[in-house]
């Protein structure tokens, strides 16, 4: 056994090696027995937070990233409604589709790096701050041009929250566990595409088409005064392990709580710890910088290439939907949303599959490697191959989906009952969000110190491949029917789907390659 891969943890810079017991815990509880390191029989827990409190701030996170799907897809019952009371072409409300994917991938690349150094919460307030804006404008405009503008407003503002709720996970959860809890932040942006089909369609059949923003404006406000009061600061660099105090603008009332509790119970945080983490705390304007940074490394700009080209085709199908279902079967707006159902079921199911069997075979994969599997305690994954562990669980999902993709093209083109879409849009949900999970693990898992700007990036692939495809897919439809247009874009993916054999492979050594330039980097600095 190579000594290298039985690892401690791995603890980020700028966070010294001290634990703290979670709120209500007892002191003597504060370390506890693990694998030797140096000599010393105990170990640094990777987070103070509980368990259910974990879940808890992980699916806050997730119902806040509901928000970005939810405004997508609420839309897409209502696009002929929309643009027979804007007297404009089907094909100019399209656009609109288009150019909210384009902000929906480029602006989480500002907000992301901005989170990984001021905080989680600062991040959530700007994002939020611009989406009821955007909302309140659309509410009230009756332009095509308003329309056009403020849906960009309103994507830029919901974006962001995708790559905070991972960015939540890299926060709190360590590898052995990020599958499930990957699951946890991804519910939010499952469930989006099954439920808001289905309200957007109510709202445009029984009230004015102007109700589907002013219903996000409300409940975009009564959640984000929640969030605003209860979640927590998380962000490594602002608040360690969680038992540094955060700054002003970060605390939350739970924040104050939880601090007054510890001090009841004479548990101080170490003033030098305070000093070390206050050091990276960066209160600075957005850039894309630190996304792009994610972007150009080699093993990461694959794995986004390869998850776009799928994610076009579910771009494609999500949109085509309403045009399809309207042609083919002749539904109204609600029966449409109805039909949107299948998806979102799909999604929902592989978040209570998929977490488990990344679980399980990151164990099994440990297991043979001799790494000892430790709970709540960051390990060295340096010589572990973990881009193995997760694609054997996430390529058969892939080429499930690209094969559900085809199928469901085909189904439509020929007219079958309408039984065979619907178990086909299940698959495709299951299989797609499936593929999505593992890969935003890996993502995770690769920049454990920049979660949300490797989620920011992965979102601006997938969000500008599946903007072009959602825009192509009408014309394509036109020259080569339902069957061949699904087919062409399925396919374009299964070709470059052989990169993800060869990351299984070579990737660790192109992720030591990597880790060895930032440590040369950072001595030299």
């Amino acid at each position: 056994m190579n000594p290298t891969q039985q690892s401690a943890p791995d603890t980020p810079a700028g966070e010294k090696e001290t634990s703290d017991p979670t709120p209500g815990s007892h002191a003597k509880d504060e370390e506890q027995p693990t694998v030797p390191r140096s000599g010393t029989p105990k170990h640094v827990e990777f987070s103070v937070f509980t368990v259910n409190q974990r879940r808890a701030m992980v699916t806050v996170g997730s119902l806040a990233a509901f928000f970005s799907p939810l405004s997508s897809s609420i839309y897409f019952p209502a696009l002929d409604t929309i643009a027979t009371a804007l007297s404009v072409s089907t094909s100019k409300i399209d656009i609109t589709v288009t150019t909210y994917l384009i902000l929906q991938g480029i602006a989480p690349m500002f907000i992301a790096g901005f989170s990984d150094g001021a905080g989680r919460r600062p991040a959530y307030m700007i994002c939020f701050t611009v989406y009821l804006a955007a909302n309140l404008g659309l509410g009230l405009q009756n332009s095509y041009a308003a329309l056009a503008v403020l849906r960009c407003l309103q994507s830029a503002g919901s974006s962001g929250t995708v790559a905070l709720a991972n960015g939540l996970v890299g926060d709190l959860v360590t590898s052995a566990d990020r599958g499930s809890y990957i699951a946890f932040a991804s519910l939010g942006s499952m469930l989006g595409p099954s439920l808001s089909p289905i309200i957007g369609g109510l709202l445009s059949q029984y009230l004015n088409w102007h109700w589907l923003f002013w219903f996000l404006l409300i409940f975009g406000g009564i959640f984000f005064l929640a969030l605003l009061l209860f979640l927590p600061e998380t962000c490594r660099k602002v608040v360690g392990d969680g038992s540094v105090p955060p700054p002003v603008l970060n605390t939350s009332v739970t924040d104050l709580i939880r601090q007054r509790r510890r001090s009841h119970k004479g548990l101080t945080p170490d003033p030098e710890k305070v000093a070390e983490v206050r050091k990276n705390y960066r209160l600075r304007f957005p850039s894309p910088l630190p996304t792009l940074k994610v972007i150009l490394d080699i093993e990461t700009s694959i794995i986004l290439l390869t998850t776009a080209l799928m994610f076009a085709c579910f771009y494609a199908v999500m949109t085509g939907a309403t045009s399809s279902f309207h042609e083919v079967y002749h539904f109204n707006n609600i029966q449409t949303g109805l039909m949107y159902v299948p998806i979102g079921a799909g999604g929902v199911a592989s978040a209570f599959t998929t977490g488990r069997l990344l679980d399980w075979n990151y164990r099994r994969h440990a297991k043979r490697a001799g790494l000892p599997v430790i709970r709540n305690v960051r390990q060295d994954l340096s010589n572990f191959n973990i881009e193995r562990a997760r694609l054997e669980i996430g390529l058969p999902m892939y080429y499930l989906s690209v094969s559900t993709v085809i199928a469901y093209g085909w189904v439509l083109g020929i007219k079958v009952n309408l039984a065979a879409p619907v178990i086909l849009l299940f698959l495709c949900g299951w299989s797609l969000n499936a593929t999505a999970q593992v890969l935003s693990a890996l993502m995770v898992d690769l920049w454990p110190g920049r979660s949300a700007a490797a989620t920011a990036a992965n979102n601006f692939f997938r969000c500008e491949l599946g903007a072009a495809s959602s825009a192509a897919i009408t014309p394509m439809k036109n020259a080569m029917g339902w069957g061949w247009a699904y087919t062409t874009l399925a396919l374009i993916a299964v070709v470059v789907s052989p990169t993800f054999w060869y990351l299984m492979s070579h990737g660790i050594k192109l992720r030591q390659k990597r880790l060895a330039k930032e440590k040369a980097r950072s001595e030299s600095h």
